[in-house]
């Protein structure tokens, strides 16, 4: 694993001197986003060593650097899922890349499917907490002690004060936010009709195929996260 990522990072770099805060996880039907990016660099994953490729049309396979909002931002346009037969490693992986390559924050963004009667469809929900259905766990196996703990701590996986300052931004654009809780399950078929009320009584707001993975790693590289579902 770290000779991977050594290898990894060192390909990036070779590519860019691009140093970004901030990484971008963006979800399926959400890659428009990067046309708001003022691109550096950008670099295919095919060409990353190391690095999956994306088999899901709506995800393009890039790693783009670049500035969005003044903030220097590295944002995956494309990410992986477990449902098309990669390991958890291989779906983390990016995470652990993104911090190699220094960034502070981590923003999560994916398409889900919405199980609270009270939200409407296209809403905005920022993610408070999760529910892990998955059934392989990122971290089984060796750990690797210079990435994280053995054991970390999932108390609070997504970051609350950045949860409060989307909150406030939401509020002063006028942008509906709700804030609840995603369920992250293996797919790739949606839910029967007998599983969404299971979902919805064991309490998620939100179901999906993705996101809970990254922040598992994300919370293991001491990285501060927000997820924002559509």
């Amino acid at each position: 694993m770290i000779d991977k990522l050594n290898n990894t990072i060192k390909f990036i770099r070779e590519q860019t001197d691009h140093v970004p805060e901030f990484g971008i996880v963006l979800g399926t039907g959400l890659g428009g986003l990067a046309k708001e990016i003022n691109v550096e660099c950008a670099i295919s994953y095919e060409e990353i060593p190391s690095f999956p490729v994306s088999t899901v049309e709506s995800h393009s396979g890039k790693l783009i650097f670049g500035e969005l909002g003044g903030r220097r931002v590295v944002a995956m346009q494309g990410r992986f899922h477990y449902y098309e037969g990669y390991s958890m490693q291989e779906v983390t992986y990016p995470i652990r890349v993104l911090k190699l390559l220094g960034i502070e924050k981590l923003f999560i963004s994916n398409a889900s499917g919405g199980l609270n009667p009270d939200y409407a469809v296209s809403e905005l929900m920022v993610v408070e907490d999760h529910i892990n259905l998955f059934p392989e766990h990122p971290l089984r196996g060796k750990n690797f002690d210079d990435l994280g703990p053995r054991f970390p701590d999932m108390s609070e996986p997504y970051d609350m004060s950045l949860i409060k300052l989307a909150e406030e931004i939401a509020e002063d654009m006028g942008i509906t936010l709700r804030k609840g809780v995603y369920a992250g399950i293996q797919g790739p078929t949606l839910e029967t009709k007998s599983e969404y009320r299971y979902l919805r009584t064991i309490g998620a707001d939100a179901v999906g195929m993705s996101t809970v993975p990254e922040n598992i790693v994300a919370r293991h590289m001491e990285i501060p996260t927000c997820a924002i579902s559509v």
